[in-house]
C-alpha cells in the first residue's frame, strides 16, 4: 500500500488507480498525512534540482488538471458524510454518480459496471449482495480494490470501508460479502481474472473476463 501512496503522491498512477487511491483518501483521511509527507518531500527534491526539458509536456499538464483533488481534511461534517458514501475522486472519474449507472447482473447477487480505459487497465465496480460468496479465483496480474460501501473477507483479512485489498498472481482466494449490507467495491486491474478450483476451471472456457 504504501508504494501505491507513493506513487499517487508522484504522480504516476494511470487514470482509475488515481482515482481509486483519492477516493481512499477521501475516506481514510489518516493515509494523506503520509501523502502529505511524501508531497512535501517531492516538493524539497525538485526545489534542489537542477531544471530539466519535461517530455510531453501538454499531456503531463492536461493529466494534472484532469485529475480529482482529494477532499481536504477540513472539510466539514456532512461533506464528510457525502464522501463516505460516495467519493468525489470517484465520481470524478465515472463522470457521474454510482446512482445514475446501469450495472449488469453476472451472477445472482452479484451486479458490475466496467469502465475500458486507454491505459490498458480495466476498472469495476461491483455490488455484492450481502452474506455473497465470490467464486473461487486468482489473478493473471494485479488488481487494487477499494470498499465504498459495506466489507468483505477472504484468506487475507477483513476489508471494510476505505480499506484497499490488493491481489496478484500469488494469491488464490474467495471474497465474501459481509452479512446484513450490500457491498460496494471498486476494482482497478492490468490483467483477467482466472477461476480456480474444479468447476471454476472448467467455467474459464466460457466466461468473459
Amino acid at each position: 500500500m504504501d508504494a501505491l501512496l507513493a506513487a499517487y503522491a508522484a504522480g504516476g498512477l494511470p487514470k482509475a488507480l488515481h482515482a481509486l487511491v483519492g477516493s481512499h483518501l477521501e475516506l481514510r483521511p489518516e493515509s494523506r498525512i503520509y501523502v502529505h509527507a511524501l508531497e512535501t518531500a517531492l516538493a524539497s527534491s525538485v526545489d534542489d534540482s537542477e531544471p530539466v526539458t519535461v517530455k510531453n509536456r501538454r499531456d503531463r499538464l492536461e493529466q494534472i488538471f484532469a485529475a480529482a483533488p482529494v477532499m481536504p481534511a477540513e472539510a466539514s461534517d456532512s461533506t464528510a458524510e457525502d464522501a463516505l458514501d460516495e467519493p468525489r475522486a470517484l465520481r470524478h472519474f465515472l463522470g457521474k454518480s454510482i446512482d445514475e449507472l446501469e450495472f449488469r447482473t453476472v451472477l445472482p447477487g452479484v451486479k458490475e459496471f466496467r469502465v475500458e480505459t486507454d491505459d490498458g487497465t480495466t476498472a469495476i465496480l461491483y455490488r455484492i449482495r450481502g452474506g455473497k460468496k465470490m467464486p473461487q479465483h486468482t489473478h493473471e496480474g494485479s488488481e487494487v480494490t477499494l470498499v465504498i460501501r459495506g466489507a468483505f473477507r477472504d484468506e487475507t483479512g477483513y476489508f471494510g470501508r476505505g480499506a484497499v485489498a490488493i491481489t496478484d498472481e500469488d494469491v488464490d482466494h474467495t471474497p465474501v460479502a459481509v452479512e446484513g449490507e450490500e457491498c460496494l467495491c471498486f476494482a482497478v486491474m492490468d490483467a483477467p481474472v482466472r477461476l480456480t478450483g474444479p468447476i471454476g476451471k472448467y467455467l474459464n472456457r466460457f466466461i468473459r473476463h
